[in-house]
């Protein structure tokens, strides 16, 4: 099972082999979400939740 660490708190964190790029996983130690970033190698960074707005086709973005 591949790993990584925390940005938040520097604890390893493991990812699933099937994860893929733009998941989010939660740390074990402190309960951060955290987005994967990259595959080869494993990166994560604080996933930031206003980056979840919804967008149109066009990329415009909706408010709900």
């Amino acid at each position: 099972m591949p790993t990584t660490v925390c940005p938040e708190c520097s604890e390893e964190v493991y990812i699933d082999a099937d994860s893929e790029q733009g998941d989010v996983v939660s740390c074990g130690e402190c309960g951060t979400d955290l987005q994967i970033v990259g595959l080869d190698p494993i990166e994560v960074d604080i996933h930031d939740e206003d980056d979840d707005d919804f967008k149109g086709d066009d990329g415009d973005e909706y408010e709900y």
